[in-house]
């Protein structure tokens, strides 16, 4: 299966459900009086829904509401094509989208970056990983040696470390499909594809770093059953979107917000950094949409890697300019 083919497969069902909820709820329709939203609502991806993510995020979104002076209320999807697709019907103003999903939200559903995430350690970039069950002797060589030997759990068709970065990094360099290559191919969220490894469901599947670190803090006995074989270069790590029509005033708040939240001294900004360390983050720094050229570049190697393969000379040239055009940004960027 192709990585387009992810794509087109990915969360439809899911998509429709959800966006059904939350146009029955309203979603970013009602406003106030000179077009002021009465009410924000933002996005989140949860693989396990207000349950797990919930009480992360609330005193964030408590927080958040009371320093802009509108309710915010959060919309929890288990994939990234119904969190666009909530965007791009204004169901939802407001996200927290990983890198490949961010660019997707801009491109398609108006959105524009106000900050990116930075992690406990400082780091605003984190990697993706092939991990497969402590003991079972799997190697990457092995893994790379395909011949249709293993059971391997890909990332949802939009996920940076999940589907992008393996195949840009990893598979793509080396000529390698993954349904070529693999017994079998399942598309499933990290960590889903954690516990299948866990569990001998699949030999070996897609991860991240950040996906190890939740899974250590809240499921250690899975953990203990996963290792690491493969990790990928630094990607950049999530950031924070609102719709570009969301109102200026309201914009400018939610950016203040975002980039004055744990900073500081005193036992509110204290408070405010013990929220972030429960979402492994230190701060949310100041970007813009540019942060996010590494992923296009990513997007269009996989693309021209699709066109070679369909020997569609129009779609080459188109990726072959597009990549020559970011490398050329990469080139003159600090």
């Amino acid at each position: 299966m192709s990585f387009a083919s992810f794509t087109r497969r990915a969360g439809l069902v899911g998509t429709a459900i959800a966006l059904l909820g939350l146009s029955a709820c309203g979603g970013g329709d009602d406003t106030k009086a000179g077009g002021t939203p009465s009410k924000i609502t933002f996005s989140i991806l949860s693989a396990e829904g207000q349950a797990s993510a919930g009480p992360l995020w609330q005193p964030l979104l408590d927080d958040m509401s009371k320093a802009i002076g509108v309710e915010v209320e959060p919309f929890f999807g288990s994939n990234y094509t119904v969190l666009v697709e909530a965007m791009r019907g204004n169901q939802t103003q407001v996200a927290w989208f990983s890198a490949k999903p961010a660019v997707e939200a801009i491109d398609r559903a108006d959105a524009e970056v106000i900050a990116r995430t930075v992690n406990k350690e400082g780091l605003d970039s984190y990697r993706s990983t092939l991990i497969v069950k402590t003991g079972s002797g799997i190697t990457l060589d092995q893994v790379l040696a395909c011949g249709k030997r293993f059971d391997f759990g890909i990332g949802d068709a939009q996920s940076t470390s999940g589907t992008l970065a393996p195949m840009a990094f990893l598979f793509n360099p080396r000529g390698i499909v993954p349904a070529q290559c693999f017994a079998t191919v399942r598309s499933a969220n990290h960590q889903a594809n954690a516990f299948a490894v866990a569990t001998g469901v699949v030999d070996v599947a897609t991860s991240n770093t950040v996906n190890t670190v939740f899974l250590t803090r809240q499921n250690p006995a899975i953990a203990a059953q996963i290792t690491e074989i493969w990790q990928s270069p630094p990607i950049p790590e999530s950031g924070i979107l609102v719709r570009s029509d969301l109102d200026p005033a309201i914009k400018e708040k939610i950016r203040s917000f975002f980039l004055t939240y744990g900073q500081g001294e005193g036992v509110e900004a204290e408070r405010q950094r013990r929220v972030l360390a429960g979402l492994e983050y230190s701060q949310f720094r100041s970007a813009d949409d540019s942060y996010l050229n590494p992923i296009r570049e990513m997007v269009a190697d996989q693309q021209l890697q699709e066109a070679r393969a369909k020997n569609d000379t129009a779609a080459v040239t188109a990726a072959e300019a597009e990549l020559q055009r970011l490398r050329a940004l990469r080139e003159v960027q600090p």
